[in-house]
This record gives structure tokens, sequence and C-alpha cells, in this order.
């Protein structure tokens, strides 16, 4: 996409995209097996009929010739092959910089119909500051702009059969999984750098107040023997970790592009070494992550979360101020979302900063791309015949 190539190096440290999504998909685990029952087919409250309808009318105004770049079959493994930073691959789908603007307004009005307000706002965010993030060090110019993302359609829009769509490019991957009354957003991977714009035509475009205000306020109502076990490292710098912690792509995360069958075992303190009003703000902390979802779905995934809070660990990385850089993660059986303070890749920082973070959600134990769901649909609907 760029005239000036990332250098080898750093190209050589991205994670094996490709190879990886030629893996059968499992999801992600604690232990390389899938904890059985954990998803059901039923209606969330998702209404999909502006989402179905938008896409339609995204898909009238496209060419033949654009309508074969865009759709996939509804099990296409292009789904997987999908990265935050630069694709060393032939990417897929359209970029909805080489689209009219009439058309890119379509692609976007479908992405408006799926999410919630907060969640489009969110994704609108992230591609402005990445447009800002290219103006404020002028490099990069194909990479680093506001509608320098790729846009696919999976399967055909219905409002009772499976469907999606996925937009992916730098900083941001969302992955919507749309069937009948039920929504799947992950695998979605959001970040900045900077997560403010304070000039040029971004300016004032924020993200991630939310998601670090309630990291900050789980982590602050833990007691001094409870912190032992939720605190894996108290600090963030290079030289205080292990070093399979310490990586310019990935940073702290194990949940990013390419890592859709990792096992991730739990760390942390478990939800059941909490309070009842510490386990509040440890579900207050993933409701940022939720209300990205229309508000029935989003509702139904706090309520499968608080049913598992038990089993959900909670884990940090790193100081507790106000201006500390740090890294956090939730994990439970049925979500799994990372926080984390990057160190500079445009900018010249080289330890983690609180002006550049990545966010990853994921739904562990095969919920990703909404497969548990899609394979309980053909499995009670598209049976072979004997």
């Amino acid at each position: 996409m760029d005239a000036a190539p990332m250098p080898k190096e750093i190209v050589a440290l991205f994670p094996p995209v490709l190879a990886a999504a030629d893996e059968p998909f499992v999801g992600i685990t604690t232990d390389g097996v899938v904890v059985p029952d954990l998803f059901s087919l039923r209606d969330t409250g998702f209404e999909p009929g502006p989402a179905v309808e938008a896409t339609e009318a995204f898909l009238a105004g496209l060419s033949e010739a654009q309508r074969g770049l865009v759709r996939f079959d509804i099990g296409a493994k292009q789904w997987r092959t999908w990265t935050n930073a630069y694709p060393t691959w032939e990417p897929h789908g359209l970029l909805l910089d080489d689209m009219e603007q009439a058309q890119r307004n379509a692609a976007l009005a479908i992405v408006e119909a799926s999410l919630s307000a907060k969640g489009f706002t969110d994704t609108r965010a992230a591609m402005a500051l990445n447009g800002a993030l290219g103006e404020l060090i002028e490099q990069y110019p194909g990479t680093l702009r506001e509608y320098a993302y790729f846009f696919a359609v999976y399967g055909t829009p219905s409002a009772t059969e499976p469907w999606g769509w996925q937009l992916w490019g730098h900083h941001l991957d969302v992955h919507c999984f749309i069937l009948g009354g039920q929504i799947v957003l992950t695998p979605t991977f959001m970040g900045a750098e900077p997560v403010e714009a304070d000039r040029g035509t971004y300016r004032g475009t924020r993200l991630f107040d939310a998601e670090r205000a309630a990291g900050l306020a789980a982590r602050r109502m833990l007691r001094p023997g409870q912190t032992d076990r939720a605190v894996l490292h108290q600090s963030i710098l290079s030289r205080d970790l292990p070093p399979e912690l310490v990586n310019f792509v990935d940073g702290r995360h194990k949940a990013g592009a390419g890592r859709d069958n990792r096992v991730i075992p739990y760390e942390g303190i478990r939800g059941d070494e909490l309070s009842a009003g510490q386990q509040e703000v440890l579900l207050a902390l993933v409701r940022p992550y939720a209300e990205r979802l229309p508000t029935g779905p989003a509702e139904d995934l706090m309520a499968s979360v608080a049913a598992h809070l038990d089993q959900t660990h909670f884990a940090w990385i790193g100081g507790d101020g106000d201006g500390d850089a740090f890294y956090y993660k939730v994990h439970s059986p049925v979500i799994l979302i990372e926080y984390d303070c990057h160190q500079g890749v445009f900018l010249d920082n080289e330890e983690p900063e609180p002006f550049h973070v990545h966010t990853v959600v994921r739904t562990p134990n095969g919920g990703d791309y909404g497969r548990d769901l899609l394979r309980q649909h053909h499995a009670r609907h598209h049976r072979a015949p004997r």
C-alpha cells in the first residue's frame, strides 16, 4: 500500500497470518480443548433489518467487478486473514479509499446499522486517528489515512440466515457475524497512536477514555493480598519483563492477528476471590467493550460474562498511576479482553506509553467469527439428506 515498505526486520516479527488461517479453526482455549455448550442459538434482541437493507443498497451501488472483489462465502478463510499492521500478502476486499464517496458512505452505513452508537463512534475514531497519525508524521501515505481500510461481505444479507462483514486495516479490525437476532463482534482489534489528535484535520478526536478509566478502577480496587495474585509484573518497562512480553508488533498481546487457535492459560486473580462490590467493578471493566454492540446483544453478552464471573480472571502489568502505561487482561470462558500500552511504532517512544494503545476482544472456545453459532445453525437447518 505504500511506496516505502516496512523494514524487513520488522516484517519478520509479524505473525504468520496466512499459515494460521490454513489451520482448521478451533478457537482460543486455555489448554487446547474447547469448553462445550457455552453458546446457543437464540434471539438476543438484535434487529437485522437495517443492516440487511444497508448491505443490499451497498452491493447494488457497486459494479460487477467490485462485487466480485467484496463478496465471499460465509465460511471463507478470508475472515481470518486480517492484520492490525501491514498485510504482507495481497489483501482481500474493497479498499474504502478506492471507492466513490457514495459507495464508501454506503459501506460505512452497514457498520453504523450493525453497531451501537458507541461502537460506530469508536470505529470511526480509530479510522480518524489513523489519518491524524499520517498528518503528524507525513509518512506512509497509502496506509496512514482515514479510509485505508478493506471491506468485505460474507454470505448473503438475510434476516434469518447467517452472514456478516469485515472491516480491516491498520489499528482497526472489526468482524461482524449476524444470524437473525444474534450478532458476534469478535475478533475486534482497535488501536491508536496517539489516542488523541491535538492538531490538524482530526483535532479533538479521542479513543479509549472509558476503557482506560475502567481498567484503572479495577486495578485500584484490589487489596494488598489480591494485588499479589492479579499483578503479574509491577513494571511494563522492557528491561523488567521476560522476553516473550517484549514484542514490537504484539506488545503484551496474546490474542492478536494470526492467533485464532492460540492456547492462552488463565492468569491473575479469579472472580470468586473478589468481593461482591469488586465483582461489580470487574463487570464494569467489560462494559465499554460490550457496549460496542447494540443494546440487546450487549446486555446478553454482559449476562453471559456475569454468569461466568467466578471463572473470570483479571491480570495486570505496569503501574496504576494516572499517567502510567499498563496492560490488563480479562479472561473467561466467554470473553477475552486485552488492553496494552504500546511502545512507539511511528512515534519515537522506545517504551510503552499511554498515548499508544492496542485493544483486542475475542470470544474464546470457538466463538470468534460466529463460528460456533454457524456450526449449530448448519447442524439444525442444513443437515445432509440421508
